[in-house]
Formats: C-alpha cells, sequence, structure tokens
C-alpha cells in the first residue's frame, strides 16, 4: 500500500479534533461544562475510539481522493466513507440528545435510549472498523489497477 501523504493525514487530523470539539460543544450546550468533563471521564475510552476512527476515516478518504485525482483510481470510489463516517457520528452524540427529550415530553424515549449508550458507542466503532476496512481494500484494489 502507498504512503499516505503529509496533506491526507492532517485532513484526518482536523477532522478527529472537529469532532471531539463537537462532542465537548454538544454536551456543554446540552448540560454544561463539568458534565461533558464528567461524561468523558467516564467515557473517554469509547469517544478517543470514536474521535479516531473518524480522523483515520476522513484520512484515507482524502487518500483515495487524491489517488483518483492522480488517474491511479476510478472515480466512483471517492464517495465510499460518508455512510460510515456519518453512522460513527450520531453514534457518539446521539445519546446526549436525550437530555433534550423530557423538555418535549418524552421521558420513556429518553430513558431507552440512555439505557443503550454503551451500545450506541459500540455501533459507532464497529462502523468506524468497517468504513476503514472498506477503504483500506478500495485503496488495495485502485493500486492493483
Amino acid at each position: 500500500m502507498q504512503k499516505i501523504d503529509q496533506k491526507s493525514i492532517g485532513y484526518g487530523l482536523g477532522a478527529a479534533l472537529l469532532l471531539l470539539g463537537a462532542y465537548f460543544a454538544i454536551l456543554t450546550m446540552v448540560s454544561g461544562w463539568s458534565f461533558a468533563q464528567s461524561q468523558f471521564a467516564a467515557y473517554w475510552y469509547f469517544v478517543v475510539s470514536l474521535v479516531v476512527g473518524f480522523g483515520v476515516q476522513v484520512a484515507l478518504y482524502q487518500h483515495i481522493k487524491n489517488l483518483v485525482q492522480s488517474g491511479a483510481g476510478m472515480g466512483k470510489v471517492v464517495g465510499v466513507s460518508g455512510t460510515t463516517s456519518g453512522v460513527a457520528m450520531v453514534s457518539c452524540c446521539a445519546h446526549y440528545l436525550v437530555n433534550l427529550v423530557p423538555i418535549l415530553g418524552v421521558t420513556g424515549l429518553m430513558a431507552f435510549v440512555a439505557q443503550y449508550q454503551v451500545g450506541l458507542f459500540w455501533v459507532g466503532i464497529l462502523s468506524n472498523i468497517a468504513g476503514i476496512g472498506y477503504m483500506a481494500n478500495r485503496i488495495s484494489k485502485i493500486k492493483k489497477e
């Protein structure tokens, strides 16, 4: 496999930092800074895994895009990571939106989603792994063509 260029790595690092920033911003707006800190302390290994996985996917996406633009692959390959990255981001933060549900008067839904918080983290992590595997496979096939 070809070495990933510095620009792709930079995009991945930037995306990871933006996702981490979004995580803290959403939690802080919903429940305050101390809640955001306590949730990160309790679930840091899930959050960091999701952030790193998302950053890797963005770097691989940029790498595939560069390969396509340099004529090393087919144009249809460029859109491979959108769905898995989206699922990972939604899984990362969706369970915190249940803090808004009581305002809307749907407390049963809040209890249901809060109960499966760790499961949602795992869905995001597995989505990241699947996306990374898929993109690595596509890069390998592009290199063979």
